[in-house]
């Protein structure tokens, strides 16, 4: 029997929240992803849309966690405060963190956002979390998932995943801005041949010149990034909180006609491998 492999989006949105009646049908919610892999229940990052999650694994009767994250900007960790199995401690929730400097840790900044002026509710009210830090390149198992890390270039830096099961494979390229020519050949490596690639399409080509520096691809340099390495479906993530309904369904018309198998991502979505 094949087991189980698939991946949902509990959030899309980058930079902030986007509420709205113009983000109705793709989310304004901020990153948040859910794998499942057989047993194992794996989660990337920790945004906005983490707080819907939280409650739905609740009523799932999910117990076990492992939680990684690509970074700790504010948009990829506003949802811990409001994720509620991390304050249970009959969770089990791993956080992972492979970016940071050897100055900083994971519950250092943890700490910061979940202190007085910022939050009212301190950090050390999470019972249900343990903290992990780890270098980005490193690799390893978690039962029968491999787990693949890779640094990207982004302000403060951040780590891509490859998470590998029974054969099929997705990766996650998000927050990571093309133009770093070894960091651009390590992560063409790194995703070559994979099933899923979400990747980071915040800006078009036309837009990008202006934003040079912040961290951010291009949907068009997804595309391009998914033909070089043998994508099979690359799904355009982190959508610029200025991105209306209307403007994500131009693109996903226009990348239909270029890659077959790309998409843009929706919150909601689930991909079963």
């Amino acid at each position: 029997m094949v087991r189980e492999f698939s991946l949902r989006f509990w959030g899309v949105r980058g930079s902030t929240p986007t509420p709205g009646q113009e983000t109705l049908r793709y989310g304004g919610e901020t990153t948040s992803l859910e794998i499942r892999a057989g047993d194992k229940l794996i989660l990337i990052d920790c945004g906005s849309g983490a707080r819907r999650l939280g409650r739905d694994l609740i009523e799932r009767g999910e117990r076990d966690i492992d939680l990684f994250f690509t970074h700790t900007h504010l948009d990829h960790i506003c949802g811990l405060p409001f994720f509620q199995p991390a304050y249970d401690a009959d969770f089990a929730v791993r956080c992972w963190a492979g970016h940071f400097a050897e100055s900083h840790c994971l519950m250092d900044v943890v700490r910061r956002i979940m202190s007085p002026p910022i939050f009212p509710v301190a950090a050390d009210t999470l019972k249900g979390v343990t903290f992990e830090t780890y270098a980005a390149g490193t690799r390893w198992a978690l039962g029968d998932v491999e787990i693949e890390t890779t640094r990207l270039n982004h302000p403060g830096g951040a780590c891509g995943y490859r998470f590998t099961f029974e054969g099929r494979s997705i990766a996650v390229i998000t927050d990571h801005e093309h133009g770093n020519p070894q960091l651009d050949t390590a992560v063409e490596a790194f995703v070559k041949g994979v099933d899923v690639m979400v990747y980071d399409a915040m800006y078009s080509d036309e837009e990008y010149p202006k934003y040079v520096g912040w961290g951010h691809s291009t949907w068009q340099e997804a595309l391009r990034l998914a033909q070089r390495a043998y994508v099979l479906m690359p799904v355009l993530f982190h959508h610029d909180p200025g991105r209306s309904d209307d403007a994500l369904d131009e693109i996903g018309e226009l990348i239909a006609k270029k890659h077959a198998g790309a998409c843009v991502a929706v919150q909601g979505m689930k991909i079963e491998l």
